[in-house]
């Protein structure tokens, strides 16, 4: 496997567009190559060489090249975006669209990330060792379908709507997350091991939401079906009892989705 480091170049006033930090895109490019792709700030189009110092080549395919990123990235957008193979690692937090539309690799972020991470993602390990954003693995604004496929890993907490429209894959947060959690979920699995703050599964059709926690204020349109103890999909346990619900209710003539809920820390319901 080829190795190419990207060292950023100071600070970054206007956010840039960096969507060709891609193992597909770096593959078969030398270092010259890589460092005179194009990247977008504002309306002007400027090579990547204005924004980052770049050292290495490309492999001989995706799937054979590395990227890590010296640093952080914050004012950097889509890095990953539709990658299909090969890894990134980002020694420090990044911008929005991370890994947005992925399908295959892996990426890991060693620190926060911004909204929108693996946003519609298909396939693939998405890795965060902080905190997300809002919308991580959502669907894009206007579209019903959000993550179809792959693992999105927060070992921090994230902010609202985690899993909008999400008809596939696994999200789990080890921490917490805010409002509307699986809004719209229609398939896949979300695990949140903290508390919830409101609205979660708004709306939601099929796919399986675990709050390990409290929730704040539970949806009236979900109906208690069940206890249960130590949940497992697949390779993930999740120990303890179990409340489990069907929802939402709010739809009529619509398939329910599952959430199951902590029993001793949500006592009142």
């Amino acid at each position: 496997m080829e190795e190419v480091t990207l060292t950023p170049k100071g600070e970054i006033d206007i956010m840039v567009e960096a969507e060709v930090i891609t193992p597909d895109t770096f593959a078969t490019k030398s270092a010259n190559e890589i460092e005179n792709l194009v990247v977008w700030q504002g309306s002007h189009e400027l090579p990547l060489s204005g924004f980052f110092d770049v050292k290495g080549k490309g492999g001989s395919s995706a799937g054979e090249t590395s990227i890590i990123i010296e640093g952080d990235v914050t004012r950097v957008k889509r890095i990953g975006e539709g990658m299909t193979g090969g890894s990134i690692i980002i020694k420090g937090s990044t911008g929005m669209h991370t890994g947005s539309g992925m399908n295959g690799g892996e990426i890991l972020v060693k620190g926060n990330a911004d909204a929108w991470v693996g946003m519609e993602m298909k396939d693939g390990l998405l890795h965060i060792t902080g905190d997300a954003g809002d919308h991580a693995g959502c669907a894009y604004r206007g579209s019903w379908h959000g993550m179809t496929g792959g693992k999105i890993l927060i070992d921090g907490s994230a902010q609202s709507q985690v899993g909008g429209g999400m008809s596939g894959g696994v999200i789990e947060v080890a921490g917490s997350v805010q409002n509307f959690c699986g809004i719209r979920q229609n398939g896949g699995l979300i695990i949140v091991n903290g508390d919830a703050v409101r609205g979660v599964g708004a709306e939601m059709n099929g796919g399986t939401i675990v709050v390990a926690g409290s929730i704040m204020n539970f949806l009236p349109g979900f109906e208690y079906a069940d206890t249960e103890i130590d949940l497992t999909f697949d390779d993930i346990v999740c120990q303890g009892e179990f409340m489990k619900f069907t929802g939402d209710y709010a739809l009529v003539g619509r398939n329910k989705g599952a959430l199951y809920t902590s029993k001793n820390a949500n006592e009142d319901l």
